[in-house]
């Protein structure tokens, strides 16, 4: 058995300099936890990594993931609100993409860490 002490050091020394120099980006990460919790949802992140392949209108995502275009709406508005993806009108077609490489980035790796 594990004991709940075995993951605590056995005594307390503080790096202060090092502590120092990560506390400003640890502090300033307060938004990241919003986009882990939107990619949390398996609907956004089905949707994330489609757009990873491919660009997508909103009644092709829908018919993909077996989900009304309206319930496909809010999961993309949410994705959009947090800059993950990016939209563009043509006529009366909306069409969706990753708003970066970065986005992309993250979601394939995402995939090939699931896939190791």
């Amino acid at each position: 058995m594990f004991s709940h002490y075995e993951d605590q050091c056995g005594e307390t020394q503080v790096n202060e300099e090092l502590v120092a120099k990560l506390r400003p980006k640890v502090l300033s990460l307060s938004g990241i936890s919003e986009l882990f919790r939107a990619l949390g949802d398996d609907s956004r992140s089905k949707i994330a990594y489609a757009l990873s392949q491919a660009e997508l209108c909103v009644c092709d995502i829908a018919s993909l993931l077996d989900i009304t275009p309206q319930v496909a709406s809010y999961h993309l508005r949410i994705l959009r609100n947090l800059r993950l993806v990016k939209c563009r009108r043509e006529g009366k077609m909306v069409y969706y993409s990753l708003n970066d490489d970065h986005v992309r980035m993250l979601i394939i790796q995402a995939v090939d860490h699931l896939n190791e």
